[in-house]
């Protein structure tokens, strides 16, 4: 009887699953990374098409998307610790900072006036999230005894702190109007600063870049999708929804408070250092309280608590200076330079950034990412989308 019961289970079960391909059965299959064949398939075809991207677009435009691209990976750490965790951080620009000049230290000319130790991407681009990270932990205690208000309050002085010791310490930063160069981006012997033939094809910096950027991010959105489904991320979201009831049913508050802090911090070190290794030349001032309100503004017009949507938002918000500049182009008394005209192009992408922020909080809170999935429920469900 004993041996025949798991048969019969198992053949009512195949039964009851007959014409339903889609039905789950445990938990595993509703927690995997890719659980519906729509998703592997439109997965597989959207790696495809950015592969091919770079032969496609202008440079200009390859530029923007890479820059978009690595902007992503910060923006996913600040959803692990801001939208997964509802642990509120406004600093996250100081821990880009540190990235990016760790990863100018470590992998900048040694013959230039400013430190520099010329070493490989293999220990530069991994050395600056370590900073970060440790730079994390230490805020991350902090974390545990505030919240809501007064821990976003804290986080803000990171960026003062961090905008005062990068103006002062000249011999690794440069100082404010001069600044200092990213480091090399040279990956297995080929440069991607500059154009050459690669397997026999001619493939330019942009090209290049693009690329680099692509493989960059799809590890990394991989590796903070798994974090998100992970009893880690289970527990994060434990805290950010409750963390008194969370306490209650087993979770250390400490422990994943101050691991969400660290994991953020780790991204957005590797974006720094990668990030201003493709622009080339960065200085202080780029490290302040409006580069943290990007960020938050990626994750929120793009999706909180979401991969894809902090991959949707970054891309977004990279591109609104092409898209202000489009505008002004069109529209009569918006000046590129500040003079002419009754508002700078510049002026017009701060008007945009606000203005959508509060459009998206009001009438869109889940994004981007809400609003495909919106259109995805809605032609899954064709003809009885009501």
């Amino acid at each position: 009887m004993s041996t025949t019961t798991p048969q019969k289970s198992k053949a009512q079960k195949s039964k009851a699953l007959r014409g339903r391909p889609l039905a789950r059965t445990a938990y595993a299959q509703d927690l995997s990374m890719l659980n519906s064949p729509a998703k592997r398939r439109s997965v597989v075809l959207i790696v495809l098409v950015s592969f091919g991207l770079p032969f496609l677009l202008t440079d200009d435009l390859l530029l923007i998307l890479t820059l978009g691209m690595i902007s992503a990976v910060g923006a996913i750490g600040l959803n692990l610790v801001t939208g997964y965790a509802g642990q509120v951080s406004l600093g996250h620009a100081f821990f880009i900072g540190l990235g990016a000049y760790t990863g100018a230290i470590l992998g900048g000319d040694t013959d230039s006036t400013l430190v520099g130790y010329g070493l490989p991407i293999y220990v530069w681009l991994p050395a600056a999230g370590v900073v970060a990270a440790i730079a994390g932990l230490l805020v991350g205690p902090i974390a545990v005894r505030l919240r809501g208000l007064y821990l976003a309050i804290v986080t803000l002085g990171l960026v003062f702190l961090g905008d005062h010791v990068f103006r002062e310490a000249r011999s690794l930063t440069g100082g404010p109007g001069i600044g200092r160069r990213g480091p090399d981006l040279v990956v297995f012997g080929i440069d991607f600063n500059t154009s050459g033939m690669i397997l026999g094809l001619e493939i330019g910096r942009e090209q290049r870049q693009f690329l680099l950027a692509l493989v960059f991010l799809i590890f990394f959105a991989v590796l903070g999708r798994n974090i998100a489904r992970s009893g880690v991320g289970r527990a994060f979201s434990a805290v950010r929804d409750r963390d008194v009831a969370a306490a209650v049913v087993g979770v250390d508050l400490t422990k994943y408070k101050i691991m969400a802090f660290a994991m953020s911090s780790f991204f957005a070190g590797v974006t720094g250092a990668l990030y201003y290794a493709v622009v080339g030349v960065f200085e202080p001032t780029t490290f302040g309280l409006l580069l943290s309100i990007q960020y938050l503004a990626m994750i929120l017009i793009g999706g909180v608590a979401t991969i894809s949507g902090s991959i949707m938002g970054a891309i977004f918000i990279t591109s609104l200076g092409r898209i202000s500049g489009e505008i002004a182009g069109i529209i009569p008394g918006i000046s590129s330079a500040g003079g002419g005209g009754l508002i700078s192009v510049f002026q017009l992408e701060a008007i945009l950034y606000g203005s959508l922020i509060v459009v998206f909080l009001i009438f869109e809170p889940r994004g981007l990412f809400g609003i495909w999935n919106r259109i995805r429920l809605y032609w899954k469900g064709w003809p009885f989308s009501y």
